[in-house]
């Protein structure tokens, strides 16, 4: 087997870690000597093992002599655990194939750097493109200190969000609310406006159920960390008896500087840029919290303002098949008055989930 199908099998044991390892990256080992697989391991879950440490762990005496297959270079400090790096070199690997290069400031280059001075051959760039899209929060965190933040909507074929009423229960089916469960899962943080919570009372949660997990005791796993709930609620409306008040995890509720809210949740102060809060702001705090990926799930004003702002990185659209008309309630409110002016998309990914079609767009 070549290096590319080496790394690809990491890459692989590396996806295992989706829903789990927030806010560590997903990473995938594996050891081959003599063109055998001798170990294999990923990172499950901060605060445990890295992908390497596992992999060593199941190779044993094995590892002495193999070569190593990495999707992210090799950490070179201690953190919740000691350096990958140093548990590589006193295992006797010879040589280390590597996806790309680690990001955060502590680590960039220097686990390589350590490896190269304790005799070891480095091969790096191996299917990098496949390695960075597995930590696309991670990598912009760590690059930028802002979140990847992805926008998910869910519309009619005529772009309509939910009826003049409000009501919006259910334009898609159950397969597309299932998948929206996994982007929760995947997520370090959800953030809607407080129009859309007092519209639905929505919890903002993930539910092990609807996961759509064949194994339940690993749905059950990957529920019990659930992301940081954010509400946008400039003038404080939010009523204590709010059900995302009453979930596990954290809430945290942006509100306008001046305002108070006492509901038993964070309140975080925010400056206003004329057209609300300030959202730019909101994104550095959730960076500063080590948010990965932040998922909107809002209305029309909301999702247009960030949108116009330039502040989401992908949307996910499910399409029903359905029409509601023209006076229900549209995907975004923006404000485009020349066609010079358009927003320009790239769709990535396009597949049907159930009856739905979800697209996977980048701006």
């Amino acid at each position: 087997m070549s290096h590319a199908q080496y790394m690809a099998r990491a890459i692989s044991l590396a996806k295992k870690g989706l829903y789990t390892t927030d806010p560590n990256p997903r990473v995938g080992c594996v050891l081959v000597k003599d063109g055998v697989i001798v170990g294999e391991g990923y990172h499950r879950k901060a605060g445990e093992g890295h992908a390497e440490v596992n992999a060593l762990a199941q190779a044993g005496e094995r590892a002495r002599g193999a070569t190593a297959y990495v999707t992210l270079e090799p950490c070179s400090h201690f953190g919740r655990t000691p350096p990958c790096s140093d548990g590589l070199i006193k295992a006797g690997v010879v040589h280390v194939v590597c996806a790309m290069q680690d990001p955060n400031p502590q680590v960039a280059g220097k686990g390589f750097a350590k490896l190269q001075a304790a005799g070891i051959e480095l091969t790096s760039g191996i299917l990098e493109e496949q390695a960075r899209a597995l930590n696309p929060g991670f990598i912009k965190r760590m690059e930028t200190g802002l979140p990847f933040v992805r926008l998910k909507m869910a519309s009619s074929l005529d772009g309509r969000t939910a009826m003049q009423s409000g009501e919006s229960q259910w334009i898609t089916g159950p397969a597309a609310r299932s998948d929206v469960q996994k982007l929760r899962a995947r997520s370090s943080a959800i953030i809607s406006g407080i129009d859309s919570i007092l519209l639905d009372d929505a919890s903002l949660t993930v539910r092990a159920h609807e996961l759509g997990f064949d194994d339940e005791a690993f749905a059950q796993f990957v529920a019990a960390r659930q992301p940081l709930r954010v509400i946008l609620d400039s003038k404080g409306r939010l009523p204590k008896s709010a059900r995302v008040l009453k979930q596990a995890g954290d809430t945290l509720v942006a509100v306008r500087h001046g305002v108070q809210l006492h509901v038993g949740a964070e309140v975080l102060p925010l400056n206003t840029d004329g057209k609300g809060l300030d959202l730019k702001a909101l994104l550095i705090e959730l960076g500063n919290r080590h948010c990965n990926e932040v998922l909107i799930e809002t209305g029309a004003t909301l999702a247009g303002q960030f949108i116009q702002q330039a502040l989401v990185d992908e949307m996910v659209l499910y399409m029903a098949p359905c029409l509601m008309g023209s006076s229900a309630r549209p995907l975004f409110n923006l404000t485009i008055e020349q066609m010079a002016d358009k927003q320009v998309l790239n769709i990535v990914d396009t597949r049907m989930v159930g009856d739905d079609m979800r697209l996977t767009i980048r701006f």
